[in-house]
C-alpha cells in the first residue's frame, strides 16, 4: 500500500530545464571557457551540484559552484516553468489521506523559491534538501528521512523522478520508483534501472496510488 509520495522537484513538479541548462553553460563558459552541449549536460541532472561541477575541474568545484548559484538565482523565477497540472495532483493525493513530499538535491532556499512561484510550498508535508542528510541520491538516505519523518515505512511510499538518481534512491531505499517520461534525459537509459511505473503526465500518478491501494 502506498502511504506516501515523494517527489523530485526540477523536471518533475517544476520545469527548470533551461535554467539550470544555461546556469552550467554560464560556468563553464567563465572558468573553464569551455562550450558544453546540452545533452552532455542534461545527463547529470538529479546529481548533487557539487558532484556535476567536480567531474569538469575538480580542484575549484567549489568556485565554480559559487558562479553557477549566483546566475541561476539571478534568472531563477524568469525561467522556472509549471507543470500543468503538479499541484492539482498534489491536493488530490492529500484528498485520498497520502502524504507528499520533496526529496531534491537542491538547496533548500531555492527549492523552496521554485516551490512558491506555484503554490506548492505550503501544501507539502515535508521537504527533503541536501542540508538534510549525510549521504544524498542516489544512496537512501534522503528517502528514508522523509519516510521517518511522515511516520511511514520506505517500502508504503513511492519516489517519482525524472532521473536515473531518483529511480536509485527509492530502489536503495526500498521504495517503488516511477519516472516521468517527459524527462529532458534519456529515456531508454533511466528505464535500463528498471523503475516500477513508467508516466506520461503527472497526473497518472493518482491512477497508480488506486491501483495499489484499491486493488
Amino acid at each position: 500500500m502506498i502511504k506516501a509520495v515523494l517527489f523530485d522537484l526540477d523536471g518533475t513538479l517544476i520545469d527548470t530545464n533551461n535554467l539550470i541548462i544555461q546556469s552550467f553553460k554560464h560556468t563553464f563558459k567563465k572558468h573553464l571557457n569551455k562550450e558544453v552541449s546540452e545533452s552532455e549536460i542534461v545527463l547529470y541532472f538529479g546529481e548533487p551540484l557539487i558532484d556535476t561541477l567536480a567531474r569538469y575541474d575538480k580542484e575549484n568545484a567549489h568556485i565554480l559552484i559559487q558562479t553557477y548559484r549566483a546566475h541561476n538565482e539571478a534568472i531563477h523565477d524568469e525561467l522556472t516553468k509549471e507543470i500543468v497540472g503538479a499541484k492539482e495532483t498534489i491536493e488530490e493525493l492529500k484528498a485520498l489521506g497520502i502524504k507528499v513530499g520533496i526529496v531534491t538535491s537542491k538547496r533548500r532556499g531555492i527549492a523552496e523559491r521554485g516551490l512558491k512561484l506555484f503554490n506548492m510550498l505550503d501544501i507539502m508535508d515535508v521537504v527533503i534538501t541536501p542540508e538534510d542528510t549525510v549521504k544524498h541520491k542516489p544512496e537512501a538516505e534522503p528517502i528514508e528521512k522523509a519516510c521517518s519523518i511522515l511516520g511511514v515505512k520506505p517500502y508504503e511510499s513511492l519516489m517519482v523522478g525524472d532521473s536515473h538518481f531518483d529511480i536509485l534512491c527509492g530502489k536503495n531505499a526500498g521504495a517503488k520508483s516511477c519516472v516521468v517520461k517527459y524527462t529532458v534525459l534519456p529515456l531508454d537509459k533511466i528505464m535500463a534501472y528498471s523503475p516500477d511505473y513508467s508516466i506520461d503526465n503527472i497526473k497518472d500518478i493518482l491512477n497508480i496510488v488506486s491501483e495499489e491501494n484499491f486493488r
